[in-house]
């Protein structure tokens, strides 16, 4: 209500109903019970966090009525741009705008730039230009829409705003499809609340009736608000989500300049000397990219410099990564033989891996590698510690030592670097010395890292005993071996 009682057109955030509100009630109206956390083998890149959750609105109406610290328009470089979200935020900030946007002298594609609201509710608009879109030129495009959302955000952060509220920043007329931008824009969004969720109370999307729907079919899968949820839309999030911020990473688009570009391979040196004086520029975009065939023949012969080699390991294991997130896995997460817990004492992620259900002579082990990333690249960008359950393995169970090693070689350089620690648990003699000769002559990286466990009571020591699911044949076997363990913390619901 204005002064003079009128109703107000403008609309206050907190009167909006929140992204969690309407799935609690439909929850409660069914009686659904959500998932324990015993059954959560497989966790999502974007987990279920109700502390984000609460953070977010989807709300169908116009950005420029909403009542928070700011709100985004999407223009052109010159901002100038109409369409209808920038006439209506004009038309109700009123003709102070246009004057302060000439000081601006345009924004870049991928900028943000701030100005006050003047007659909005809101005190601050955040001016951003989206990228045009050509299919030919995609990684630029994805490249730029991270960039709009992430510096607005950015901006928000360095100004200490409480609420933001998003319009559609890719623009009809600048033909963005709506599905693929909307991965980028929820996905940054999530990011940045994952490192920065302490600077912003509320983020809020902005959405015409066109758009509603996208929004409503994606966000589960970057907000998920139950583990159920987060279950259920694992399988439809896209290959490529991004690095640690949201950010596109896809190695695979790079661009290949081959040596002598529009010459056959068997053309003669003479011939191919004029081919390339006619074909190949002199300048460095021209040379930017090596003939990939030469570089593998290059890394048989130990020629390749050491930045060559990781660039190359970094694209393959992409590949790998693509993949993990293409192919169903289902059966080999029906296994239960990975799966994440809880923290240790020092805070770091605890994954664990139970060797007794490994049945290796039964299952597709390419499958199981492609598992093991797609469950682990999340997880790898922070300190973790594994826990190996040798328990109870036989024969059927063992992992070969060369599979362990292409293991090794395929992951990331950040699995090796966060590993902190492998609890070894219940060791035989034959086990240690397999490790041992397996970390001696095969990754000697790993052999300080190793600690062999042979009582729960010492595991408990490094990772309390009510942050670990135990299966239940672990502690049978730890009980009749080395006595019950007794200790101040709860039993675990879920044993």
């Amino acid at each position: 209500m204005d002064p003079l009682g009128a109703p107000s057109q403008f609309v206050d955030i907190d009167t909006l109903p929140g992204w969690t509100d309407a799935y609690e009630a439909k929850q409660l109206d069914s009686h659904q019970n959500p998932v324990g956390k015993a059954q959560v083998d497989v966790r999502s890149p974007f987990p279920y966090r109700k502390d984000i959750n609460e953070k977010i609105i989807l709300w169908k109406g116009d950005v420029a009525l909403l009542n928070c610290t700011a709100i985004v328009n999407t223009s052109n470089e010159s901002l100038t741009d109409k369409n209808p979200v920038s006439e209506s935020i004009f038309m109700h900030a009123g003709p102070d705008l246009k004057d302060e946007l000439q000081k601006l002298k345009g924004c870049r594609t991928g900028e943000a730039k701030l100005t006050k609201g003047f007659n909005l509710a809101a005190r601050f608009i955040i001016h951003t230009v989206g990228p045009k879109y050509k299919s030919r030129y995609r990684t630029a495009a994805e490249s730029s829409l991270y960039s709009c959302y992430r510096n607005v955000l950015q901006l928000a952060k360095e100004q200490a705003m409480c609420s933001v509220g998003f319009c559609v920043i890719n623009s009809v007329k600048r033909c963005y499809p709506l599905e693929d931008a909307t991965h980028i824009a929820l996905r940054t969004v999530r990011r940045f609340l994952e490192i920065h969720g302490e600077t912003l109370e509320k983020v809020v999307f902005a959405v015409s009736e066109l758009e509603e729907a996208t929004y409503q079919k994606l966000l589960p899968l970057y907000f998920p608000r139950s583990l159920e949820e987060e279950i259920q839309s694992l399988p439809y999030l896209p290959a490529d989500i991004g690095n640690a911020e949201g950010e596109p990473v896809v190695p695979e688009r790079q661009i290949r300049i081959t040596e002598k570009p529009g010459v056959p391979d068997d053309a003669s040196d003479e011939e191919g000397l004029e081919a390339d004086l006619s074909f190949i520029g002199s300048h460095a975009f021209a040379r930017m990219e090596g003939d990939v065939d030469k570089q593998r023949r290059l890394i048989l012969q130990g020629q390749l410099s050491e930045a060559a080699l990781q660039k190359q390991h970094q694209r393959n294991y992409n590949r790998w990564l693509c993949q993990a997130r293409a192919e169903d896995l289902s059966d080999i997460a029906s296994l239960k033989a990975l799966y994440q817990t809880g923290v240790d004492n020092c805070g770091r992620t605890v994954m664990v891996v139970v060797g007794r259900n490994i049945p290796v002579t039964l299952i597709d082990m390419e499958k199981a590698l492609l598992y093991f990333i797609h469950v682990m690249d999340h997880i790898a960008v922070k300190e973790y510690v594994l826990v190996y359950f040798h328990t109870l393995t036989n024969d059927y169970n063992q992992l070969d030592s060369n599979f362990l090693k292409k293991l090794y070689d395929v992951v990331d350089a950040k699995y090796k670097r966060n590993l902190k620690a492998l609890y070894f648990v219940h060791p035989t003699f034959r086990s240690k010395v397999s490790a041992w000769f397996f970390t001696t002559f095969t990754v000697s990286g790993l052999k300080d890292k190793i600690h062999y466990v042979e009582s729960l009571q010492q595991l408990f020591a490094a990772i309390p005993p009510e942050q670990i699911d135990l299966p239940p044949f672990v502690l049978e076997y730890d009980a009749r071996e080395n006595g019950p363990y007794y200790s101040s913390y709860p039993p675990s619901p879920d044993l």
